[in-house]
């Protein structure tokens, strides 16, 4: 395609938010691609309740929800029972969901405990030499303060915690550490970043230093080592002990199978190089994360999980799991858009000071489908389970 030959989406720059321009734009894609969108049009959302959520409307992709549950938390933040809203479309899952939260709650639910919590802007500054780059990283260190003034004068919500220096040659990776209250805080981080890094260069007598906002050591929307080390977004713990009656009754299979099981396939893990040592932590949180209007692609850092677990003297078993980068949020994004709003506040979850009982919340959520799907595959459920639930018959 030549540039003169390029046909824009149509866009109106007075009011691109209405029911009119979303059917201008499905029109559009009819008269270019055959297709008309219907089904994309059927949506109840109105277009302008997504303004700085989206551009180009043209409708709503519509998700099947299910609901999981009960779950029962025993956490700082999220006490009680819960019905969990996960949005997929693979079979098998909310029931298998469901299943590992029916064991959590009869034995006595899942403990969560919120370790520590911090969202990352790294830029990286650019000196002439190595040496000019490591007097940089002590000035920074010497004048953190007014860093630190200056990156909180932009927000009402973000403190800077810390910012972490890494050097390579002439290059000083700097990680600012923020709390971002009960937003994700990515946006947050940015801009706070971004005024700091100005005063920064205004400041700073050394000649011919230049900057980058983003380094990548903040390894936003990827895992990383870093990440599972130092932590972003929020570090949560969810723990529980499974009764050796409930784990025959329900789960078919005993402790000690299911702890010498998860000595092999740590091993698995650690030999395939895999961000997570557990069974499928991305599941439940790609469903809740779609189901509640979170970031999608957080879901990269976000599902990294290293699962630990004993198998007890008395036959109980002893299971945790640890996510040390769960980036949610219980307002801002997309949490206010109409059904998203709703099955947050199934969990009592939306608005302000919610942000960390809906990191409780998911954990549990991950450590139940951990001791759902690591059962089914010890007693041969998992095949059946997808050929009963998972396929589609018409």
């Amino acid at each position: 395609m030549r540039p003169s030959d390029r046909v824009p989406v149509p866009r109106d720059d007075r009011d691109d938010y209405s029911q009119e321009m979303a059917r201008r734009r499905r029109e559009f894609v009819r008269e270019r691609t055959g297709v008309g969108l219907d089904r994309l049009a059927s949506s109840t959302l109105d277009p302008s309740a997504v303004r700085g959520n989206i551009e180009n409307l043209v409708g709503a992709a519509q998700v099947p929800v299910g609901i999981a549950g009960p779950l029962l938390v025993n956490g700082e933040h999220a006490r009680g029972s819960f019905y969990v809203p996960l949005a997929t479309t693979e079979g098998a899952l909310v029931a298998s969901y469901s299943r590992g939260m029916r064991v959590l709650c009869e034995c006595g639910g899942a403990q969560t405990t919120i370790v520590e919590q911090a969202m990352q802007r790294a830029p990286v500054f650019v000196l002439g030499d190595a040496r000019q780059a490591r007097e940089f990283g002590v000035w920074v260190e010497s004048h953190f303060e007014p860093i630190r003034e200056q990156a909180e004068a932009t927000t009402r919500h973000g403190k800077l915690l810390r910012i972490e220096q890494y050097q390579v040659g002439p290059l000083r990776y700097l990680r600012f550490c923020y709390t971002t209250g009960d937003a994700a805080g990515q946006n947050m981080a940015s801009k706070a970043t971004l005024v700091a890094c100005e005063w920064i260069m205004r400041s700073w007598t050394g000649k011919g230093t230049r900057y980058i906002l983003s380094g990548n050591t903040d390894t936003d929307k990827k895992h990383s080592s870093i990440n599972v080390l130092r932590s972003r977004g929020k570090r949560v713990v969810a723990e529980a002990v499974l009764r050796r009656e409930v784990i025959s009754r329900i789960l078919k299979t005993d402790a000690r199978t299911l702890g010498w099981a998860r000595s092999i396939e740590s091993t698995g893990a650690l030999l395939a190089g895999s961000a997570s040592n557990g069974s499928h932590a991305a599941n439940g949180l790609a469903a809740l994360f779609i189901a509640t209007g979170q970031d999608a692609a957080n879901v990269a850092e976000s599902h990294s999980s290293i699962a630990y677990t004993q198998v007890q003297d008395d036959g109980d078993y002893y299971v945790s799991v640890t996510l040390p980068a769960l980036i949610v949020a219980s307002h801002g994004g997309g949490t206010g858009l109409p059904t998203q709003r709703e099955c947050l506040e199934m969990m009592d979850c939306y608005g302000e000071g919610k942000a960390e009982k809906l990191a409780e919340i998911c954990a549990a959520t991950v450590l139940a489908g951990e001791v759902s799907l690591g059962a089914a595959v010890m007693s041969g459920d998992w095949v059946a389970a997808h050929e009963r639930l998972g396929r589609h018959r018409r």
